[in-house]
């Protein structure tokens, strides 16, 4: 058993119109699949799902025990929660059923510690890799990555390679790939002007220069008469 329940239903209808619906009153559509069981339409009450994850230490790698539409006893994961690109809504949920005895493959987000050297010295840091694939037991994921930073002087970097494990987990992620560095911040440089832009700014002081002489003689002329 797992340490969350989550109430479904069967669903017979499937469709765009049978979605509207269903989240019109505040359910949404799932599918079940995994386990050698054919894939089965299902729904649930959207806010359900979000609070048991929300309020999971595990977020989406939480274990679900499946209440409901035959599946009673069946342990999942979310494998995928599509969401309203507007207002973060959820709109359809993918529960794949996992053995606890067999390995599963998850994404875990990694979370930086400390504070690095290399920023009092005035660097950034660029987390680029916010999640690890791993494979592992399911009773084994681990709910985060943890990776003290603390160390990096301006221009050092950690590795996937880096990252201490737990016992029984194997990365799958390339290894030598960057999770974090601390990086000199960019400096914009001023613009330099176009080659047309120079030749033209000559030519004008030139004939600035042309005009002022020209003046200059003049004067001394009309002086001179």
């Amino acid at each position: 058993m797992a340490d969350h329940e989550l109430a479904i239903e069967t669903r017979s209808a499937t469709g765009k119109g049978v979605a509207r619906k269903l989240r019109a009153t505040g359910l949404i559509p799932g599918i079940f699949y995994g386990g050698g069981s054919d894939p089965q339409p299902v729904q649930l009450n959207a806010r359900d799902l979000v609070r048991l994850l929300e309020t999971s230490s595990a977020g989406i790698n939480t274990l679900i025990d499946l209440k409901g539409a035959g599946l009673d006893g069946k342990v999942v994961l979310v494998k995928e929660l599509q969401r309203d690109p507007v207002n973060g809504a959820a709109l359809h949920a993918d529960f794949y059923a996992v053995d606890v005895d067999r390995t599963v493959t998850v994404d875990v987000p990694v979370h930086l510690e400390g504070t690095a050297i290399g920023v009092k010295m005035g660097g950034i840091v660029d987390h680029a890799l916010r999640e690890i694939e791993l494979e592992c037991l399911p009773r084994a994921i681990p709910e985060e990555l943890r990776i003290d930073v603390s160390a990096l002087e301006l221009g050092d970097s950690l590795h996937v390679r880096d990252i201490p494990l737990p016992p029984g987990v194997e990365v799958l992620t390339d290894l030598d790939l960057a999770v974090v560095s601390v990086v000199a911040p960019r400096v914009e440089e001023e613009a330099a002007p176009a080659e047309g832009e120079e030749a033209a700014e000559g030519e004008e002081a030139a004939e600035g220069g042309e005009a002022a002489a020209e003046g200059a003689g003049a004067e001394g002329k009309s002086d001179e008469d």
